[in-house]
């Protein structure tokens, strides 16, 4: 049994913010198994290094013997959260959230013992709220109340307009922990709304409020934007190896340290001796960089997977053997000659013919070591071929 000290050690390491600690010890003395809350909507089908943040501290609560109740938003997923966005989101059709939400149950089990959770979805409740319980709900707050979060006054000050049922979306996320009589919840810096408006609505429930966990955002590959596939920045826990390695790779020596730290769960001091021996000299920054990448792959990939990429990688970017290039086959839809937007978007992960546009007129482009820089080239494939895209995405056409 961990001691009340060094489990509270373990679960203020990375975290950004508890409210209130007071209450938190005073749980943890109980000596029972709190219950921990994290919800996630399945907006998008797959998760990425940025989720890992969040769901590597609730993998550390669940070591400690806590009971895990991760909730799979499929109600509020209609909704959509508005936190950061500047306008109404378009609904999901709920195809899109059962596919969503079948992928999610393969991704848990790279981190959460999936043995040792509970899984929910919360419109096993909101589904079946009739108009006059809704109403009841809606008497527990006000709209003065709910327009105190950061994004609605700044699209209330910008004179834009606000979805009556995105006013609904903190009410629901609340209401999660009303029913779930949540000890805990997790989420990130930019939830902080909703974690706190869930144990206002426990209070006016007559329930002991939850404390509040916030985890820092991990920063995306552009190390601007929070990680987000939508914004072509992130790692997704679905990657190939080899994709995962050359993307961590691609990050800034200043971004290194942030994956260090929100990742790996390096200290400051650990931190702080890496830089002195970069600035004396005795740590190769690159040599450093391929070390937290096959780590953070260890995690997530599994140790043998970690190193054959990091083999990979050497090979193909270091030693230029393109013989070691991560294979990969043509779809059979994909004709040839083919343009090369359309040969970028099959194997690099580029979303959008945009997207391959900047890399093309960039010069992020080859094939076969010959740059290409016109956006509408037409590129005859074959067996073998070689296609970069950018520093470290390098294929080869089986």
């Amino acid at each position: 049994m961990i001691d009340l000290k060094k489990s509270l050690e373990i679960i203020k390491t990375g975290t950004a913010q508890i409210v209130p600690e007071e209450q938190l010890i005073k749980k943890l003395e109980s000596g029972r198994p709190l219950k921990i809350k994290l919800g996630m909507d399945p907006t998008a089908p797959d998760l990425h290094l940025g989720h890992a943040v969040v769901l590597g501290k609730m993998r550390q609560l669940q070591d400690l013997g806590h009971e895990i109740i991760f909730i799979i938003g499929d109600f509020t997923a209609r909704i959509g959260d508005p936190t950061g966005k500047s306008k109404t989101r378009p609904p999901l059709t709920e195809e899109e959230i059962q596919h969503n939400t079948r992928t999610y149950f393969e991704q848990l089990g790279k981190i959460l013992d999936t043995n040792k959770m509970r899984v929910v979805y919360n419109s096993e409740w909101l589904d079946s709220l009739t108009v006059k319980e809704m109403v009841k709900l809606c008497a527990k707050t006000t709209v003065a109340r709910i327009i105190e979060r950061e994004d609605f006054a700044r699209r209330l000050a910008n004179n834009t307009s606000i979805g009556f049922h995105e006013l609904l979306y903190p009410l629901f996320q609340g209401y999660d922990s009303v029913v779930l009589n949540a000890d805990i919840e997790l989420g990130g810096t930019d939830q902080t709304f909703n974690l706190l408006f869930g144990r206002y609505l426990q209070e006016q429930f007559g329930q002991e409020p939850q404390v509040i966990l916030t985890m820092p955002l991990l920063e995306g590959l552009d190390g601007k934007e929070k990680m987000s596939k939508s914004l072509g920045n992130a790692i997704g826990l679905t990657e190939t190896p080899d994709n995962a390695f050359g993307k961590l790779m691609s990050i800034s020596d200043k971004l290194m340290w942030r994956y260090f730290k929100l990742l790996l769960s390096s200290t400051d001091a650990e931190l702080s001796q890496m830089e002195e021996r970069i600035a004396a000299g005795t740590l190769n920054p690159m040599g450093l960089k391929k070390d937290m990448a096959q780590e953070i792959l260890v995690r997530f990939w599994g140790a043998d997977q970690a190193l054959k990429a990091r083999e990979r990688f050497e090979a193909v970017f270091q030693k230029k053997d393109y013989s070691a290039a991560q294979e990969v086959d043509v779809p059979k839809e994909l004709p040839n000659p083919v343009w090369i937007v359309e040969l970028i978007k099959a194997f690099a992960d580029v979303k959008s013919s945009s997207d391959a546009r900047r890399l093309i007129e960039s010069g992020a482009v080859c094939v076969d070591e010959k740059p290409i820089t016109d956006f509408k080239t037409e590129v005859h494939w074959k067996s073998g071929m070689v296609l970069k895209v950018g520093k470290h995405r390098i294929y080869r056409i089986k």
